[in-house]
C-alpha cells in the first residue's frame, strides 16, 4: 500500500521570519511619536537654551486638540454610518406604500385611479388641470374655478372627455391658473406606489423604484402614505 510519511524536522529548524514593525500609512503623527519627538528635543537641547515652560505647554496643546479633531472625525463617521443604516431600514418600510412626490407626469394603473396635489401658494382664478397621453394629445380638462392658497388634493379616474377609460401608462397632467392677473403653471405632485428600494449604487442616497418605470431620491418624497 502507497503510503506518505512525513518525519518532519522540529520547528526549531525552519527558517524564522522577522518581525517587522508597522508603519504607520496613514501619516499621522499618534500619541507615542508626539512623545517621542518631545523627548528627542528635550536630550538634544541646548544646556543654555532650555525650551521654554509655555512653548512646551503650547506644543503638547496643540497636538492634544488635533488628537480631539481626529476622534471627532471618527465619531461623526460612525454617526453617518448610523443614519445611513436608519435611513435605509426606513426606506425599506416603503415598499408597496404610496408616496407624494413632486412631478408633472403619473401612472394610471388598470385597478386605481390618479391622485395628487396642487401646490397653490396663493388665490388662483380660472384652475384647470389639463390630461395629456404620452403623445401630447389633451386626454381630458378639468375646471377647478377658483381656488383660495393652499394644496389642493384632485383625482382623476382615468377617463377621458367622452366618458372612455384610458389604457395604463403615463399621462402628463398640467395645471394652470389665473394668478394675480397673469396666467401661472402650477407645480403638482402624486401618490406613486413604490415598488422596491435601492439602498446603494446611488452617492446621492436611496432611491425608490416607483410604479411606471420611474425612480426619485428618498429626499425628495413629500409624504408617506399618501391616497392609493
Amino acid at each position: 500500500m502507497d503510503g506518505i510519511k512525513n518525519t518532519g524536522l522540529g520547528l526549531d529548524y525552519y527558517w524564522q521570519e522577522e518581525e517587522v514593525a508597522t508603519e504607520n500609512k496613514n501619516g499621522q503623527l499618534t500619541q507615542e511619536d508626539f512623545f517621542s519627538l518631545l523627548t528627542e528635543q528635550l536630550s538634544n537641547q541646548d544646556p543654555t537654551k532650555p525650551v521654554d515652560n509655555d512653548q512646551m505647554i503650547a506644543q503638547m496643546t496643540s497636538f492634544t486638540m488635533a488628537d480631539s479633531l481626529s476622534q471627532l472625525n471618527t465619531k461623526f463617521d460612525t454617526f453617518a454610518t448610523s443614519m445611513n443604516s436608519g435611513q435605509a431600514l426606513q426606506a425599506s418600510s416603503l415598499i408597496g406604500q404610496n408616496v407624494l412626490v413632486s412631478g408633472d407626469s403619473a401612472t394610471l394603473a388598470a385597478d386605481a385611479n390618479v391622485t395628487g396635489v396642487i401646490i397653490n401658494q396663493k388665490a388662483a382664478h380660472e384652475m384647470k388641470i389639463t390630461i395629456e397621453s404620452a403623445n401630447g394629445e389633451t386626454v381630458k380638462v378639468i375646471p377647478v374655478g377658483s381656488q383660495s392658497a393652499g394644496n389642493i388634493e384632485f383625482t382623476w379616474d382615468g377617463t377621458d372627455a367622452n366618458g372612455n377609460l384610458m389604457p395604463p401608462g403615463n399621462y402628463a397632467i398640467k395645471v394652470q391658473a389665473t394668478v394675480g392677473g397673469e396666467v401661472k403653471d402650477l407645480p403638482t405632485a402624486f401618490n406613486r406606489h413604490v415598488n422596491s428600494v435601492s439602498l446603494t449604487g446611488s452617492s446621492q442616497g436611496i432611491i425608490l423604484n416607483l410604479k411606471g418605470d420611474q425612480s426619485v431620491l428618498l429626499s425628495n418624497v413629500l409624504e408617506i402614505g399618501g391616497n392609493a
